[in-house]
């Protein structure tokens, strides 16, 4: 067999990228060669602005080797309101770890500039002064609608990871149909007909739409949903899966032998208060989780998943990113990375008594 050889990049030539932006080709390489004496801010960043773009990349030199700190090219991530850098999710802790590592290897940095409910536009303004170099903004998590045009109109450049705002900006997101397809599917294969749903950040979309592609697996299958098993919380952290799992066992009626959870920390709170209270994981209820970070793991019994990685949507969030122009023609982009189901230890065929 032939082994056919992978096509190399485009070389993106200095030159190019002097003519691209009306400068000496002279400048231009002592900018990207690293030099910064006698060199003006302004055409430091936009010549790197470019070539990133462009996705050059020279030969043993990383702009983050510069020594003047005000001349590193950044990146700016936003976390949704209600959360903050100590206490991020699981999840976008994640992401947020795919994003700096892959934006690292171009030498970019990555710096916090704050959640949505403190950073308000006088403060992002003040940040972008402070951060002349700022190349562009990850938000992770849904926010106001006003609040992603603000942040547009001060720094065009912006992805959005976990909701998508469509003709506003970049977006990336799991696959959620098909994250609870697979484990709807994975546990009506088993033998389950019915299912209850623990649903976290019932005020979000991202809950709306799992719900909802929770509901249509179903409907796939011929299986009918009984919504008195619709136990919704307002947050989606381990006491919220506590407090689905109190109201489950507090529901009257022929209990469900499968529950899906909004997401894994839920999962785990879930589970963990279950097996407290006496109840057989997974004997008496198969749990799974659309989740594919590390809280399914950490400790037993782990925990069925199903959704896309998270540190693959940071570094495609990067990637996005880095593609983007920030003219007012854009193209964009709604990226839906594929999901995996991982079986693991809570789920299993229903007892024959059920």
């Amino acid at each position: 067999m032939i082994e056919m050889k992978k096509a190399s990049p485009p070389k993106i030539s200095q030159q190019r990228i002097a003519k691209d932006l009306g400068l000496s080709q002279a400048l231009v390489s002592m900018v990207l060669n690293g030099r910064t004496t006698g060199i003006s801010e302004d055409s430091h960043r936009r010549i790197w602005e470019h070539a990133l773009h462009l996705g050059y990349q020279p030969k043993g030199m990383r702009p983050i080797l510069n020594n003047d700190p005000a001349k590193q090219i950044h990146v700016g991530f936003i976390l949704r309101a209600g959360l903050a850098l100590h206490t991020q999710s699981n999840y976008f802790s994640h992401i947020q770890h795919g994003l700096h590592e892959t934006l690292q290897e171009k030498g970019i940095n990555t710096v916090f500039l704050g959640t949505e409910n403190k950073l308000n536009e006088t403060a992002f303004r003040v940040t972008m002064e402070a951060r002349k170099t700022l190349f562009g903004v990850v938000i992770m998590g849904e926010v106001a609608p006003s609040f992603l045009k603000s942040i547009k109109d001060l720094c065009p450049r912006v992805v959005s990871v976990s909701i998508s705002y469509p003709g506003q900006c970049h977006s990336v997101q799991s696959n959620e149909n098909q994250s609870l397809d697979l484990l709807v599917g994975h546990l009506a294969d088993l033998g389950h007909k019915r299912f209850a749903w623990f649903g976290g950040n019932r005020a979000l979309a991202r809950h709306e739409d799992r719900f909802r592609a929770f509901k249509a697996a179903l409907r796939a299958r011929d299986l009918e949903f009984d919504d008195n098993w619709a136990l919704l919380t307002e947050q989606a952290d381990r006491a919220e899966g506590r407090e689905a799992a109190e109201l489950f066992l507090g529901r009257s009626g022929r209990r469900p032998t499968a529950a899906i959870c909004y997401n894994g920390l839920m999962a785990r709170g879930a589970t963990n208060l279950l097996l407290t209270r006496g109840m057989n994981i997974p004997q008496e209820l198969s749990l799974a989780a659309v989740d594919a970070t590390r809280i399914c793991t950490e400790e037993h019994p782990f925990i069925t998943g199903a959704s896309a990685d998270p540190d693959a949507m940071g570094r495609k969030a990067a990637e996005l990113l880095l593609g983007t122009s920030g003219e007012a023609d854009e193209v964009y982009f709604d990226a839906a990375l594929p999901s995996r189901l991982t079986v693991r230890e809570t789920t299993v065929a229903p007892s024959p008594h059920a």
